[in-house]
């Protein structure tokens, strides 16, 4: 007789399931920023309070993170896998978001965009992500923004950084970040690899485009190009001796006769 397994098992003390601490920070959401920006106005009388819509103009670093090439991976793999790829991805990137002081605005199939108060924070967030799918089969890639937008509706924004941000990361390669937002208290695991113009259609050229990677990634990077280059070099040499085997051929050829070359008669 089998025996039924125990529905209700004493947990064992060393196997506890960690669970982290609540994360407990202070509200910095639109309701305190309306507040603190409508302060002289909160308590007037409906007879002087102005007419007219109001907006609230803030300052934050705009981060747009889409998977590469997930189309093709969706055929590769199957719709069950891509979805649990796409699952990981907003899991992983909710999660990081929260313990990095960054907050998911909006979910966009593949891709998110993410609002930061802090320029570190986004950035950090966007290397993480890169890092972390770059071993899994799938590679990220971000554009990142800082500046003035308008907070529409609580919780969407409108403005010209919203805008870059997004073009950036259309335009940048997989595996790096697109910015041009201040970079001086850029973490030492993240890497600027270089300055890039990036010509944005009906904006035209955006000069001083920082790229960035996570450090580890630059040195495989590194190594792999330097791999490229020596196979490069050798497929170089090798074609230019067959180019020089094939042009004392056709020399040979051109000599071995007695009689001169001549024009076919007409």
């Amino acid at each position: 007789m089998i025996d039924e397994p125990d529905v209700n098992p004493t947990p064992d003390p060393d196997e506890a399931e960690q669970v982290l601490t609540p994360l407990v920070a202070p509200d910095t959401g639109p309701a305190r920023e309306w507040a603190e920006a409508s302060r002289p106005l909160v308590t007037v009388h409906p007879d002087e309070l102005p007419e007219g819509d109001s907006h609230l103009s803030v300052t934050r670093t705009f981060c747009f993170a889409d998977l590469c090439g997930f189309t093709a991976y969706t055929r590769s793999h199957g719709p069950h896998e891509a979805v649990a790829m796409l699952g990981d991805f907003r899991r992983i990137t909710r999660s990081v978001a929260a313990k990095r002081g960054v907050r998911v605005a909006k979910w966009l199939g593949d891709g998110a965009m993410l609002v930061s108060t802090s320029a570190a924070a986004a950035l950090s967030l966007a290397a993480h992500l890169i890092h972390y799918f770059s071993g899994r089969g799938m590679q990220v890639r971000v554009g990142a923004a800082t500046g003035e937008a308008l907070l529409f509706e609580g919780d969407d924004y409108v403005g010209e950084p919203v805008n870059l941000a997004a073009k950036l990361c259309a335009a940048a390669p997989a595996g790096e970040i697109y910015t041009v937002t201040d970079i001086v208290s850029l973490p030492d695991w993240v890497t600027c690899i270089g300055d890039v113009t990036v010509r944005i259609r009906g904006v035209g050229p955006v000069s001083g485009v920082h790229r960035l990677m996570p450090s580890g990634l630059v040195d495989e990077r590194g190594g792999e190009l330097s791999r490229l280059s020596d196979e490069l070099n050798e497929l170089t040499l090798e074609l230019s001796a067959e180019l020089n085997e094939l042009s004392n051929e056709l020399t040979e050829f051109g000599s071995g006769g007695d009689e001169p070359w001549a024009s076919p008669a007409e």
